[in-house]
């Protein structure tokens, strides 16, 4: 075992622990209080993106709930590191925002085509032009509407054509100064909100912002919960008749499929449906970046979410590499003997929860036996490549799917990504039983 490998297990613990992310909420909070600044709540606005025009429907509203100062930001997309298949990003975000806009009651329409350079300036050079004017959170929803819905024809167009427009030199310095400034706090979408140091993106983890605020006292009289509440709503048992199977795409590098494991599993015993495991390599192990910007967000929002749901994360041992190919070839023993959910759920909660090096025989071992594997038959897994093909096509069925990352689902006509999108394989599921 390498030191490496004995010292981050107790790095880590310490570094996606509640106790440390409290603390640091604690010191922002005493730093603003000492300095006399109010509420200031950033927000990083991407024009072109599906996300940010549901957050933009929602400015208003938080700010009508809390005390805060809303700082808008305009900014670019993501550079090609941050997002490596942008073009399946971009399509599966226009189809997830309108899945996405329905379940929280949001009203939302996209055409389906992304709007062109010339529309994409001049909406930035509205929104650079409300910010000056201190009406962005009014301007910001009816651009968004507007862009999603005009002509596609690669024409400039008015969007707004009563909206004032700032000029193309302000608007280039605004998105420079905007850009640089995400980089330097430490991310890379739009659809973002920063406050004290801590990152939240999108409407998916607005609630996190919503509780620390309320936690800080900011709320205004009368507000309760949250404009939208976290949790998966599974329903309680309810056996489908003929339900059919849930493909559930994954990574043992992934943070995020660490901790929907249990909870797609459970879905699946509610329900009925058999859970597929489809297995890829990690991206990295691809030949594709992880900058470390987006490595450092996903981990920490991993964990925020985990803590959340109840579910044991931090104390971690990076799998990458030699680990995970370890860990990948023991799947087929795994699942040939009914013990795939048992495996799995072992593997992901030795790496990500205990700290156990899944590249050591000692850590793999802890895994598998607890797993009700034997260790002989683990062994001669070991030496068997057939895994790697396996792999390859589960990647090559999930980019067919039209999706990119991981965790992501497929059930029936329904195909979406994150470990935020239960509630989707669920009213697949649900939507297919009727349909039989």
């Amino acid at each position: 075992m390498s030191i490496k490998s004995l010292l981050m297990p107790l790095v880590t613990q310490r570094l996606f622990s509640r106790e440390r992310l409290l603390s640091r909420r604690a010191r922002a909070e005493r730093q603003r209080q000492s300095a006399g600044l109010p509420h200031a709540v950033h927000y990083f606005h991407q024009v072109d993106d599906p996300y940010s025009a549901l957050v933009a429907a929602c400015l208003k509203d938080l700010q009508t709930r809390y005390a805060i100062t809303l700082i808008p930001h305009v900014v670019s997309p993501p550079e090609a590191a941050a997002a490596p298949e942008r073009d399946r990003l971009v399509a599966y975000s226009r189809k997830d925002a309108q899945l996405l806009a329905a379940h929280c009651g949001l009203e939302y329409q996209d055409m389906g085509v992304q709007p062109s350079p010339a529309q994409v300036e001049m909406a930035n050079r509205q929104l650079v032009a409300a910010m000056e004017d201190g009406v962005f959170i009014d301007v910001a929803p009816e651009v968004s509407r507007r862009l999603r819905q005009i002509p596609h024809d690669g024409q400039p167009n008015p969007l707004w054509p009563e909206a004032r427009l700032a000029s193309s030199e302000a608007t280039a310095s605004h998105l420079q100064a905007s850009d640089a400034l995400r980089s330097q706090w430490g991310h890379y979408l739009g659809a973002t909100f920063y406050y004290g140091g801590e990152w939240y993106w999108g409407i998916d983890r607005l609630y996190h912002l919503e509780q620390r605020l309320q936690e800080l006292g900011a709320q205004k009289a009368g507000v309760q919960g949250y404009l939208f509440p976290p949790g998966d709503d599974l329903a309680a048992d309810t056996p489908l008749q003929n339900a059919p199977a849930i493909d559930f795409f994954f990574s043992l590098r992934s943070p995020y499929s660490a901790i929907v494991a249990r909870r797609v599993f459970d879905l699946g015993r509610r329900t009925g449906a058999p859970v597929r495991l489809r297995f890829l390599l990690p991206m990295v192990m691809r030949g594709l970046p992880v900058p470390k910007a987006k490595r450092q967000y996903i981990a920490h929002d991993a964990a925020r979410e985990a803590y959340v749901r109840g579910i044991p994360f931090g104390r971690l041992n990076d799998p990458v590499g030699r680990p995970t190919e370890r860990g990948l070839a023991l799947i087929p023993l795994a699942e040939s003997r009914g013990l795939g959910e048992a495996y799995l759920v072992s593997f992901m909660q030795g790496v990500w929860a205990e700290g156990l090096d899944a590249g050591s025989d000692r850590g793999l071992r802890t895994i598998a036996e607890r797993a009700g594997l034997s260790w002989t038959d683990a062994q001669a897994a070991l030496k068997d490549e057939a895994w790697r093909a396996t792999a390859e096509a589960n990647r090559e069925a999930m980019f067919a799917l039209g999706l990119w990352g991981v965790p992501s689902f497929h059930v029936g006509d329904t195909a979406v990504w994150g470990q935020d999108r239960l509630w989707a394989v669920q009213d697949a599921l649900f939507a297919q039983a009727q349909s039989a």
